[in-house]
């Protein structure tokens, strides 16, 4: 693991015991990287609840409760589904705190509207308004994928920096 994601882990941690919070993650084309990343590190367990990997159409509805309608109109890499993932991820879990991240990693996959490296992240806690953000990463797969990881903990970051000031801790 690289120095800026240990930091980045190493923070969110500490937030999170601050406030006596537990985070859920919903990954789509990371794979379970964000999970896996954030698992590396002792006494995680103290923070982290639960990932879901949901990787296809399906898993996204039968384990996060992602309405048919939301995919088949906007599709799988969109801000309603990534808003959905991370809605899902806190009502499937026992989290205050989740991140969601869908998108396309590359090679293939890409169109004119959704190129590759476009990545939807999502990020939602109870008593705060769901936040989302569209990314256009560069690089290969595991460049795209790297980049997702990155930018979906830094949304969690900078949504707990704003938990105290929102009055809702």
């Amino acid at each position: 693991m690289d120095v800026q994601l240990e930091h980045q882990i190493q923070m969110l941690g500490e937030l999170l015991l601050r406030h006596g919070l537990m985070l859920a993650t919903a990954e789509s084309c990371t794979g379970g990287g964000v999970a896996q990343v954030l698992t590396s590190v002792s006494g995680s367990s103290h923070w982290f609840e639960r990932g879901f990997v949901t990787y296809s159409n399906q898993s996204k509805k039968e384990m996060l409760g992602l309405p048919d309608a939301v995919l088949q109109e906007y599709g799988a890499v969109s801000e309603q589904t990534v808003r959905a993932m991370a809605e899902g991820a806190l009502h499937h879990s026992h989290a205050q705190v989740s991140l969601a991240v869908s998108g396309i990693a590359g090679p293939g996959g890409g169109t004119l509207d959704k190129p590759v490296g476009t990545v939807w992240l999502g990020w939602a806690g109870l008593g705060l308004p769901t936040l989302s953000r569209c990314e256009h990463f560069r690089g290969d797969r595991e460049q795209v994928r790297y980049q997702a990881m990155i930018a979906s903990l830094q949304g969690v970051l900078d949504m707990l920096a704003d938990w105290s000031v929102d009055g809702c801790h």
